[in-house]
């Protein structure tokens, strides 16, 4: 089994801060379950704070490491 298969709230982090960090709408969350549901959208707002402040593409490289290695 996958590291990335166990660990399901540091995927959906990853997941939900790819989601903001594209400009997605929180509403796109397809998690139901309320614990996994919450890391996804931290992840969503980090994400979304990262598009806002102009950290996409080349001036946001750095920041995904942290986010992928998860």
């Amino acid at each position: 089994m996958k590291r990335q298969k166990r660990d399901m709230y540091a995927r959906a982090f990853k997941r939900g801060y790819l989601a903001g960090v594209s400009g997605k709408p929180k509403d796109s969350c397809p998690i139901e379950q309320a614990e996994v549901r919450q890391e996804w959208l931290n992840g969503w707002r980090e994400g979304r704070t990262d598009n806002w402040e102009g950290m996409t593409g080349v001036s946001g490289i750095h920041k995904l490491s942290n986010v992928t290695s998860a």
